[in-house]
């Protein structure tokens, strides 16, 4: 034990440490902490090969074996371990961080997927039982997006909708297309937009052209075009027209999410929507062009050019909405609308797309596939 007391006093004195003990006398030991046996010849305790990034020392700061007085040192090379171990449990690569990853087009994948494929047998259900029913789902998301967007608009601008009137004049606008076609929904949209002026009148004079504006714009963007969606049932083939919309619409926006994903490298409109790459875009035009011929030539007895030039115009208008509600999103600081789907996010976040393009899937079918 004399030679481990020699050479752990030359091991500290070359150090610069605190002078060792005297040979023969005991070194304190540390308030709870074991002694460790010793091997002749090593002068240090007997240690545990050390793992990289991995801290060695006790709870008292110092590693088993440390000379007391080395407290400081000690406590610094803990410090310096526990930061290397803390940054690298948050480097990207590991399990958990994997785990909790969102996919590279910004969602999640699987949980998306999901809610998609309810959502889209309900609608199929809906329309090879009692086709009417479509009309319902229109109503409800309709509703639920006007909830979503006034939700928003009060919570970030202290903008408010006047949300009687265009629950209930968007509800008549979407009902009353069904008997009545588009006179039904435009006269219910002309009152809703008085009902508004109305409605906001107690309000007083501050923020009233601020508010009456979102509630037309509210009034418009959600009821007014969902009704153009509830206009293409009434008629015999209406479940080929509504799935003709929808499958187009559907095509549209996978395409583009699997071109951009896999190959997307230029961004459309880097300062609206930086995800949004010309490949997707690409990618829309490959599967809306292809969904419209074959769905227009099959399901509604149309010509393969005209299944082309619907596909080409509902990737315009699907590609539309999306920039509008990013813009829509962006100037409100908000990411998603709500959050009652995952994967999606809100009601209005899978609508964006939709509204457009069901405007322009009633003009055109009316037009390559008139009534009678």
């Amino acid at each position: 034990m004399a030679q481990v007391s020699e050479e752990r006093e030359d091991r500290v004195d070359a150090t610069g440490e605190h002078p060792a003990a005297a040979p023969g006398t005991p070194e304190p030991a540390d308030a709870g902490v074991p002694a460790t046996p010793e091997f002749p010849g090593t002068g240090a305790a007997a240690e545990t090969p050390e793992t990289p990034g991995a801290s060695a020392t006790s709870g008292t700061g110092r590693a088993p074996g440390t000379p007391a007085g080395s407290g400081a040192l000690g406590t610094g090379e803990a410090d310096r371990l526990s930061a290397a171990g803390t940054a690298a449990a948050d480097t990207p690569g590991t399990p958990a961080t994997e785990a909790g990853k969102a996919s590279k087009a910004g969602r999640n994948l699987p949980a998306a997927i999901g809610v998609g494929l309810l959502l889209g047998a309900a609608i199929i259900v809906s329309l090879l039982t009692v086709r009417f029913l479509f009309i319902g789902i229109i109503a409800l998301a309709i509703a639920v997006g006007t909830f979503e967007f006034a939700g928003v608009l009060r919570r970030v601008a202290d903008i408010r909708v006047a949300m009687i009137p265009v629950l209930v004049g968007g509800q008549a606008m979407l009902w009353l297309a069904w008997p009545f076609g588009r006179e039904g929904a435009l006269t219910a949209f002309v009152l809703t937009v008085l009902a508004c002026l109305l409605w906001r009148l107690p309000g007083g004079a501050k923020g009233y052209l601020r508010d009456i504006s979102a509630s037309v714009f509210a009034a418009a963007y959600l009821p007014l075009f969902g009704a153009f969606a509830a206009m293409l049932v009434p008629p015999p083939d209406g479940v080929g027209r509504v799935l003709t919309f929808l499958i187009g619409v559907v095509a549209s926006d996978t395409g583009g999410y699997i071109a951009g994903v896999l190959g997307g490298k230029h961004p459309m409109a880097p300062s609206i929507s930086p995800k949004k790459t010309w490949e997707g875009f690409g990618g829309s035009l490959v599967g809306g062009v292809v969904a419209g011929a074959l769905t227009l030539s099959l399901l509604l007895d149309g010509h393969v050019w005209q299944g082309v030039l619907f596909g080409v115009a509902i990737v315009l208008t699907a590609t539309l909405g999306d920039l509008v509600e990013s813009l829509i999103k962006r100037d409100l600081g908000v990411k998603d609308m709500g959050t009652l789907l995952p994967g999606h996010g809100g009601i209005m976040d899978r609508l964006d797309s939709l509204l457009p393009s069901a405007v322009v899937s009633w003009l055109l079918l009316s037009a390559f596939v008139p009534l009678g």
